[in-house]
């Protein structure tokens, strides 16, 4: 009987580390996208988790509609009233902006909503790594829909983008003032 029972227990061992595997590998089935970087600065690993961030603000352009997400630390500090009260962000705040092209709601179509993910920009503020640039590093990573990856953005993308940590850099100057952040906390 107690081999039995070591059998079994051997066996379900067995088949709960094959799910494990199986569901964590359906977890990282987008895996890929926390391998690539931009070149002498931001890795996407670096932002693991941005999915389940705050939202800090909504954004549309001719182009694109997007979702400004912060980590808590970003959640708190934009709450506190950061940057519209002049104050800097403390060092350790991400943001990440996610880009979809528009399309209308099928079931309400003056509602505009996400279509195809087009790329996410990510910003962190680190004001020793990234003391040439306001203290902010800066990536873009453009999504392909048919291979299902992310590619660091370039000069070629659209909008250009640089292709290292401070491609942000120049679009933000103008938002010095405001540590170098356009976006404000949306009030709920």
């Amino acid at each position: 009987m107690n081999r039995k029972r070591v059998l079994i227990g051997a066996l379900a061992v067995g088949w709960l580390t094959v799910l494990g595997g199986l569901a964590t590998s359906a977890q990282d089935s987008g895996a890929r996208k926390y391998d690539v970087a931009v070149p002498g600065g931001l890795a996407f690993s670096e932002f693991r988790g941005y999915e389940s961030w705050q939202t800090i603000s909504l954004s549309r352009t001719d182009r694109f509609v997007a979702v400004i997400l912060g980590n808590p630390a970003m959640v708190e500090a934009s709450r506190s009233g950061i940057p519209g009260n002049g104050k800097p962000f403390p060092d350790g705040v991400k943001m990440a902006k996610v880009h979809w092209n528009p399309k209308p709601n099928a079931l309400f179509p003056t509602a505009t909503v996400p279509g195809d993910l087009a790329n996410i920009d990510f910003m962190v503020k680190d004001s020793k790594r990234f003391a040439d640039s306001g203290g902010w590093g800066y990536a873009v990573f453009d999504y392909d829909g048919a291979s299902d990856t992310f590619t660091p953005g370039t000069a070629a993308g659209s909008p250009p983008q640089g292709n290292d940590a401070k491609c942000g850099f120049a679009c933000h100057t103008s938002a010095k003032g405001r540590d170098y952040v356009f976006t404000d906390y949306g009030k709920r």
